[in-house]
């Protein structure tokens, strides 16, 4: 019966905290180690937690269109920062420098935004700081 009542307590600890492992983590899912800068058009701008996402069209050598989606921080860390969810706008001409993902699939972890009207975000370490 001990054995049964420490089986049952170990088994409701573990659904407890397997919320914990559940995230995946930035460096799991992107290669920290490297940066790719893209320029394109912003088609949607994803306010929403855990992550804000910028979805944008990008253009290669050869015209090809490619659709990138772009993970950055949730809005109450870009909020201080002074972003807002209409801070990118869909048909908006941006630069991203991103963490590419590890899977090869056209996204990417926010480094550093250009917006359109020249302003500069880097995130990352001491994330928050907008330049102008």
């Amino acid at each position: 019966m001990k054995t049964r009542a420490s089986l049952i307590v170990v088994g409701a600890g573990l659904m407890i905290c397997a919320p914990l492992f559940a995230h995946h983590g930035t460096s799991a899912s992107y290669a920290m180690d490297k940066t790719v800068t893209l320029t394109g058009t912003v088609t949607q701008f994803l306010w929403s937690n855990p992550h804000c996402g910028i979805f944008l069209d990008v253009k290669d050598d050869k015209g090809q269109v490619a659709s990138w989606t772009v993970e950055s921080l949730p809005p109450a860390m870009l909020k201080p920062a002074g972003w807002a969810k209409d801070s990118l706008k869909p048909g908006d001409q941006i630069t991203v420098t991103v963490n590419p993902s590890k899977a090869g699939t056209p996204s990417g972890n926010l480094v550093k935004i250009v917006f359109p009207n020249g302003k500069t975000w880097t995130g990352g370490p001491g994330a928050g700081r907008q330049q102008q």
